[in-house]
């Protein structure tokens, strides 16, 4: 194909699937929805409540999810033959063996119910995610989609900045916009700065909406005055193009890659004496975290009572005035909604067990991150920059599998956009009256590769006047 053809190609608008709505619509609603009823209708900012806990509270909720899990699953009847023929991605497997097993922590739940109820939410989630993208046509751009989604609400937030009374604003030490917080609106602000950054690597529309988007969500980057999501907003996509830099020269996987950088820190670490203490001292002016590793402390002292299993999905915090959390939380700490650390939460929760298999989760994600490098780059390191800040955020903040939680839903989506691209790319169909002859068989993870020799279909003639005409030919890639 001709360098203009493949240009005009890659500048063309992607096609829609229907069956792309149904994920996005669960990020819509994560993202805009659901916190404007909050903020219209909800009982007001609590420093004690998280934002999950409240969205969980509302009764839109127990209508929405189980339309859209609804809708997923009969677009999974209507296409059965199709979901049948799929090659599931690994990660996704791991994804679904690890919300498997936190069904069956409601076993042995120190609050059974909550925990069922809050296990079935968490289903209908994943259902409305990974069903209907894994359905979808191969050709369909989620990430574009996740985009115009952050891109509204970012101007939509806007506005509410504009109106915080200073009151909250003085209380929280920076903007909420329409979420309950200031640190909901730095994810919300990071999330849409990587989307707008990738928008601008291409022409028109898309490269002068993406400037507008950037613009505006640094703005709100700098209004919530989160400093965790600020520095993770510029480390982040960083630490995204070394890796797969790295990846391009040694051909490993960007997993592999991490977890030697995750090795040598944690060396360097035990070295030094540079821990994460010594990082907040320097960036809040205290060693604590702002107050974070108190309630370590007391999550480590939890883990170790019960350490294989835990004490079950969502069944440790906020789960009546009986609860562990209650009844042996020093202090302060016994109003905690969580851990503030998404992988104690996951200890607390499921154990060492439900810890083992939500790395090996996030790990086969940045595996297929690295496999998506070899077709689409940009977007690879789109998809990686997403789930290092969610990885790193989630030392700070508890994010795993949390209810309604916006960047669980945004980590969820990119998980399986990058388990979309796990699929053999399709074939074009050759054009109308030529055969296709295919050349070799392809590299591992790489586009296929095609040459297309057109069929003289006219009447046999004179040889001579045939020899004298050069066959023409073009390759073209899929």
């Amino acid at each position: 194909m001709h360098p203009v053809e493949m240009s005009r190609a890659r500048s063309s608008p992607p096609m829609i699937d229907k069956r792309v709505i149904v994920p996005i619509s669960a990020c819509i609603y994560a993202s805009i929805v659901s916190p404007l009823l909050l903020f219209f209708t909800g009982p007001g900012f609590s420093i004690t409540n998280s934002l999950p806990e409240m969205m969980q509270t509302q009764p839109e909720n127990r209508i929405f999810w189980p339309a859209l899990a609804a809708i997923s699953l009969i677009l999974a009847v209507r296409n059965r033959s199709r979901l049948a023929g799929l090659a599931w991605p690994p990660h996704i497997i791991c994804l679904l063996v690890y919300l498997a097993f936190a069904g069956a922590s409601v076993l042995w739940a120190f609050r059974p119910e909550l925990s069922f109820i809050r296990f079935v939410q968490q289903v209908m989630i994943v259902t409305s995610i990974v069903l209907p993208a894994m359905l979808a046509a191969r050709t369909t751009d989620m990430m574009r989609g996740l985009f115009l989604c952050f891109a509204f609400a970012s101007i939509l937030n806007a506005f509410f900045v504009l109106g915080n009374p200073p009151s909250i604003v003085k209380m929280l030490e920076g903007y909420p916009g329409y979420f309950s917080g200031k640190n909901y609106l730095g994810e919300f602000s990071t999330i849409a700065c990587l989307l707008a950054l990738h928008e601008m690597l291409y022409p028109g529309l898309r490269r002068a909406l993406g400037i507008v988007v950037v613009i505006i969500a640094t703005l709100l980057l700098f209004l919530s005055n989160s400093k965790t999501a600020f520095g993770l907003a510029v480390f982040a996509p960083l630490l995204a193009g070394l890796t797969l830099f790295i990846r391009k020269i040694t051909r490993i996987s960007p997993a592999i890659v991490l977890l030697s950088v995750a090795f040598c820190y944690a060396v360097l670490s035990g070295v030094s004496g540079f821990n994460s203490s010594r990082l907040s001292y320097i960036l809040y002016g205290n060693s604590t975290l702002t107050g974070r590793t108190i309630i370590w402390d007391f999550a480590r002292y939890e883990i170790e009572r019960r350490p294989l299993l835990g004490w079950g999905y969502q069944s440790f915090w906020l789960v009546g005035p009986d609860a562990p959390s209650i009844v042996e939380a020093p202090g302060w700490v016994k109003n905690m909604p969580n851990a503030h650390n998404g992988y104690y939460d996951t200890m607390l929760e499921m154990g060492y067990v439900g810890l083992a298999l939500l790395i090996i989760f996030i790990v086969g994600t940045l595996h297929a991150i690295g496999r998506v490098a070899d077709r689409d780059p940009a977007r690879a390191w789109l998809a990686l920059s997403i789930a290092l800040f969610v990885i790193l955020y989630n030392f700070l903040e508890s994010l795993w599998m949390r209810g309604f939680e916006m960047v669980w839903v945004v980590f969820a989506i990119v998980a399986v956009e990058m388990g979309r691209y796990w699929q053999p790319f399709p074939l074009t169909r050759a054009a109308h009256g030529s055969r296709t002859t295919r050349l070799g068989s392809p590299a591992r993870g790489a586009r296929r590769t095609q040459l297309r020799i057109p069929v003289n279909r006219r009447p046999i003639g004179n040889p001579d006047r045939r020899l004298n005409r050069t066959p023409s030919s073009h390759v073209s890639n899929d």
